[in-house]
């Protein structure tokens, strides 16, 4: 008999995924991996090749499938592959014609089959999307990257003149990190803990930007109108936003293994499976796995999102699957969450964890790569303090700052919460066109304004509101946000609450400034995430790579500002957001979770845990 804490994946709808079929073998090589980089170092000894070896071990989590190093003087170039489309080809290092220009790369380019075209006079060695990156700076210098449509992070080799070009994708979907060796070198990694132990310094690398060696420094390469911040003033066109979102979905749909959708039940989620069923069929990935779209999602038994992504899977017709998890096996994850995450952020290890749990069993289901909704929120403005804003100056501003930051909080959550189990997670709402489009839409069309029926992210909303053909259930249309930590259950959030209240005394709380100077946890559950990530991560360097600041649910500092009462009630979660959330906090009530006085029993008798009376979990055919 299995006990109530098996995590179970339960198929509620229709068959299991279809077997194999025959494959065009001229399709593109794509591949999701970690990547690490030791350039100029003073030695190139053997000792050396195997420490950066033990290193790119440490990533191997994100490319099961295959791995190798590439030695070229005092450069390493080391990889483990997740190969997404032909897995039987595509190895790294890419390399141009006369193999003096060396890529090794962890992403994917939805545009290479254009590229390829302008490069006539260039001879391809593999089918790998990627390769083209070598070319075009064979053919354009260091000036080419805002030609790549897609998600990438690489380092290149140019063994002309040992130069190196250093490039991150434009928000960051690909995550990258940039150290300095004590002897010169400089070091890369997709992922902090393959070079934390070996640079004096490192930090995260800027999202957009690329480093030169010939230059010696950053330089942004992607410069889009919005960057700026300055108010734009396009009149909103719902079909225009609907074909570039349909758009941005068709691209991902390029696959050779098995593929699913997450869906939570929420607007996001549930426009990426409805679009991608209407366009799934007649895709080569149809003709391998079937024109039948498999789903996904996680949360507590009886979770407002189990019950929603139900719904909206039966609508759509998707073959479904559940994964069920107690508190308390979101609690026992917690350790594996943050040494995977790489952050002490609080709202984004609440929102990992079921999404860490979730990937495992998709991955065991034998799915390789999974469609996500990261990024409306912050484009749409669709978090619940958005009701708050004073006027569409400042709701734009606003939109830019979190759209700016997604690479420290959603891209960072959703693609190390599945790349640790070899899983690949693509985000159609942050395609460069489609933030093009989006963000060039006069915000006065975003605002959110009950008496005219416009709740949040609205413009989105009524985009896909088709009476003839319709998307989706109009109750899940126009659905509240719930944020993913919300959505999986209240309880969850209030778990952790009464877990850490148990592990962190007030008396440690009272020396948390003195021994957490910099982003001082100022509540119980934010020390206990500090003290297990410093644990893995002691560097000084690591500290400084996570955000902090006061938050009322998943706002920018400057944003509490927009409502006297949140200074008093800062907390992530979508139910701070008091007079907005339909399920909000109740002061008394939250006084008396942050105390530790919530749903979950605690034990007073060592090992200090929580009692979850949870009833045993069964699985729905």
């Amino acid at each position: 008999m299995e006990s109530s804490q098996t995590l179970r994946f339960s198929p509620i709808n229709r068959a299991p995924p279809a077997a194999p079929r025959s494959r065009d073998l001229h399709t593109s090589s794509k591949v999701m991996c970690g990547i690490l980089a030791v350039l100029g170092c003073s030695d190139d000894s053997q000792a050396k090749r195997v420490r950066v070896l033990e290193l790119s071990r440490r990533l191997k989590h994100r490319g099961p499938d295959w791995s190798g190093l590439h030695q070229l003087g005092d450069c390493f170039l080391a990889h483990q592959r997740l190969a997404i489309i032909d897995p039987a080809s595509g190895d790294q290092p890419l390399y141009n014609e006369e193999k003096n220009i060396i890529v090794t790369v962890n992403g994917e380019i939805y545009n290479h089959e254009e590229l390829r075209s302008r490069l006539l006079d260039h001879k391809f060695r593999t089918g790998s999307d990627c390769e083209v990156i070598a070319h075009l700076y064979e053919e354009h210098g260091e000036n080419f990257v805002d030609m790549l449509d897609g998600i990438f992070s690489f380092v290149l080799l140019d063994a002309r003149d040992h130069s190196f070009l250093v490039a991150r994708d434009a928000i960051g979907v690909t995550p990258l990190y940039i150290g300095w060796g004590l002897d010169g070198s400089i070091w890369i990694s997709s992922e902090m803990k393959g070079l934390n132990d070996d640079c004096g310094h490192f930090e995260l690398f800027p999202p957009g930007h690329l480093y030169s060696s010939k230059e010696g420094g950053f330089k942004r390469w992607y410069n889009p109108p919005w960057y700026s911040e300055s108010i734009p003033s396009v009149p909103y066109d719902p079909l225009v936003l609907r074909k570039a979102f349909e758009d941005a979905v068709i691209k991902r749909l390029m696959t050779d293994v098995p593929f699913g959708v997450l869906l939570s039940g929420g607007l996001d989620s549930s426009l990426v499976a409805a679009v991608t069923v209407r366009h799934l069929a007649g895709t080569k990935a149809a003709k391998q796995w079937g024109s039948q779209l498999h789903s996904f999602c996680v949360g507590l038994e009886g979770s407002p999102d189990l019950k929603a992504a139900k719904e909206v899977a039966d609508y759509l017709g998707t073959v479904h699957h559940e994964l069920h998890f107690t508190v308390q096996d979101g609690i026992d994850a917690i350790e594996d969450v943050i040494y995977h995450i790489e952050t002490y952020d609080v709202t984004t290890i609440r929102a990992s964890t079921p999404m860490f749990l979730m990937s495992r069993k998709i991955k065991a289901l034998g799915v390789k790569m999974v469609i996500s909704g990261e990024g409306s929120d912050e484009i749409f403005g669709g978090y619940l303090y958005f009701h708050k804003a004073p006027s569409k100056e400042e709701f734009h501003r606003e939109t830019c700052q979190k759209i700016k930051a997604l690479h420290q909080y959603d891209c960072l959550r959703a693609n190390k919460a599945t790349s640790a189990w070899g899983l690949e997670v693509r985000v159609p709402f942050l395609d460069k066109e489609f933030i093009n489009v989006a963000m060039s839409i006069d915000p006065e069309w975003k605002m959110i304004k009950s008496d005219l029926g416009r709740l949040e992210k609205w413009v989105l909303r009524k985009a896909f509101h088709d009476e003839e053909n319709p998307y989706l259930p109009k109750n899940i249309l126009y659905r509240q946000k719930e944020q993913f930590s919300d959505g999986v259950g209240y309880s969850w959030i209030d778990g952790l609450k009464a877990h850490a209240e148990e592990h962190v005394t007030d008396r440690m709380m009272l020396n948390a400034k003195r021994i957490y100077p910099h982003n001082t946890p100022t509540t119980k559950e934010a020390y206990y995430y500090r003290i297990i990530f410093e644990r893995f991560f002691p560097q000084n360097s690591a500290r400084l790579t996570v955000p902090g600041g006061p938050s009322v649910a998943c706002s920018t500092a400057k944003a509490i500002e927009w409502d006297s009462q949140w200074s008093n009630n800062l907390d992530p979660s979508g139910r701070a957001a008091l007079g907005v959330h339909v399920s909000a906090y109740d002061p008394q009530v939250h006084t008396s979770l942050s105390a530790g006085k919530g749903p979950a029993k605690i034990t007073n008798k060592k090992p200090r845990m929580v009692e979850v009376t949870a009833p045993s979990l069964t699985i729905k055919i």
